[in-house]
């Protein structure tokens, strides 16, 4: 049956990103679109990555529990998509005020409110996930089908990115989840992509945190 392990390491990385956000926006001083730029680009790619994961579970998990998982299920997975639809309004929103702060680096204030708005309902969709549908997902899915919805977000990101994104997941992830997501690809990708991921999120954290290493924020809510 699946191994779960690996979306809690997913988790770890959206709440260290989506909790460092809103103090990153508003670090930025009023008109440095050079910063600006720098910053919004990192959220974008967060945001684009917290998309493809919900529409993975849209498309992947949530009908397989309700297919198999009985009342327990039937009463949980309604939660859970009303909480994506809710998460899907605050990322629309934030997402849609990226392009003119990134540009003219004004109106930050707006931006991290949105992101603050963004970031609650995050950690109260992850911490319930965990609690209720992890265990479910344990006994209703198997590990093809588990293997399945990490491959529509790799399918989903484009190749350029995948290192750092991986990087960026992995970074507060147990070695031993790491080995277990990277089990079934060919023997150099899991010989360099943990390599290469790692420095690819140090020079990328480097850039937009201001170190390689910053405050390991993915504890359970």
């Amino acid at each position: 049956m699946a191994d779960v392990r690996d979306m809690y390491m997913a988790h770890a990385a959206f709440r260290r990103e989506f909790r460092l956000l809103p103090q990153l926006i508003r670090a930025v001083a009023w008109g440095d679109t050079a910063r600006a730029e720098v910053v919004g680009a990192h959220a974008e790619l967060v945001c684009r990555v917290l998309h493809t994961h919900h529409e993975g579970e849209d498309l992947l998990l949530w009908p397989t529990l309700l297919h198999r998982g009985g009342e327990e299920s039937a009463a949980i997975v309604p939660t859970m998509e009303k909480q994506h639809q809710a998460i899907d309004q605050a990322h629309a929103e934030a997402v849609g005020l990226l392009p003119a702060w990134r540009s003219t680096g004004h109106r930050g204030q707006e931006l991290a409110d949105a992101f603050e708005l963004l970031l609650d309902l995050l950690l109260e969709h992850m911490a319930t996930e965990e609690e209720q549908v992890l265990p479910l997902a344990q006994m209703h899915v198997t590990a093809a089908e588990w293997q399945q919805i990490g491959e529509h977000g790799m399918a989903e990101t484009p190749k350029s990115e995948l290192p750092l994104v991986f990087g960026m997941a992995m970074y507060e992830g147990d070695p031993a989840v790491i080995k277990a997501v990277l089990a079934h690809a060919p023997l150099p990708v899991r010989l360099f992509v943990p390599i290469i991921g790692r420095r690819r999120y140090a020079a990328h954290a480097k850039r937009v945190h201001g170190t390689p290493a910053p405050a390991r924020l993915g504890i359970i809510s």
